[in-house]
């Protein structure tokens, strides 16, 4: 089974540079302080708005930070803040997926008008009602996030349940005296783990976008943290000055959350059994 995935995945040229990138990002993230020429906190004054350089190859900012350090220490932040939100809306989406599901009647009705209520708002703006609520700040940046993800995740989980909750196997389980949670989790939820993967690589993309949203409207990572959204916020009054201030950052998250889709949409067409 995995060596068909393998082979169907390697026939498409964008979803192995997407996983390109995405190994990339987290070589990235683990060897930050072995590839970041300089301290991404480190202030010189003297050195401030300094154009890309074989000292500074990407330049410095409006303290003399070098930006190339503080991209490659903003990679650790947005993983981090990508990985924990899908974390939480994967492990929220799942349930609400499942007892909606499985149980039908009011209980699906209510569950899932719920969610069709959070999808009717765009989700960068349903994040930032949450975190104005809540308060600034990368934990509050990534609750947030997390929630506004959720539906995804229980929409398409409650669809396999739909799908699976009747079939044989399932009927068997049921008749040999398998409780409800024992047939929810070890019956029907494996069903789903393929599209729940797809989903959740599409949606680290998404997660990690939103962040940096909230994060350049001051409502995520607060400076003097190198986060991505942060910087581009920082640089925002340097664009016709000091472009590079605003370009490397834009340019990360640009390159990282293409490369996650190209990746997720490989995945999805190798784990498709109509193409394998």
């Amino acid at each position: 089974m995995f060596d068909d995935m393998w082979r169907q995945f390697r026939k498409q040229r964008l979803a192995l540079i997407g996983g390109g990138i995405l190994c990339m990002l987290l070589l990235m993230a683990l060897l930050a302080p072995v590839l970041a020429p300089q301290d991404p906190l480190a202030q010189d004054l003297y050195q401030r708005l300094q154009p890309p350089s074989t000292d500074h190859w990407f330049g410095t900012d409006d303290f003399g930070r070098d930006i190339l350090s503080r991209i490659i220490y903003g990679s650790r932040i947005s993983l981090r803040i990508g990985l924990i939100a899908i974390s939480l809306a994967l492990t929220g989406g799942t349930l609400f997926g499942l007892v909606a599901g499985y149980r039908g009647g009011m209980v699906d009705m209510l569950i899932m008008r719920l969610m069709d209520l959070m999808l009717a708002f765009p989700s960068i703006l349903l994040a930032i009602a949450i975190v104005a609520v809540i308060g600034p700040g990368i934990e509050n940046a990534i609750l947030a996030v997390s929630i506004v993800l959720v539906p995804q995740f229980a929409h398409l989980v409650r669809s396999s349940v739909l799908t699976v909750r009747e079939a044989t196997y399932v009927e068997a389980a049921r008749a040999l005296g398998a409780t409800e949670s024992r047939l929810l989790f070890y019956s029907i939820l494996p069903n789903c783990t393929a599209p729940l993967i797809v989903q959740a690589t599409l949606g680290l993309g998404t997660a990690i976008l939103d962040a940096a949203g909230l994060s350049f409207l001051g409502l995520g990572a607060q400076p003097p943290v190198p986060e991505w959204g942060a910087m581009l916020s920082g640089g925002r009054e340097l664009l016709l000055r000091a472009p590079w201030v605003m370009t490397f950052p834009g340019l990360a998250i640009f390159t990282v959350v293409l490369g996650l889709n190209l990746f997720g949409d490989g995945l999805r067409d190798a784990l498709d059994p109509k193409t394998t």
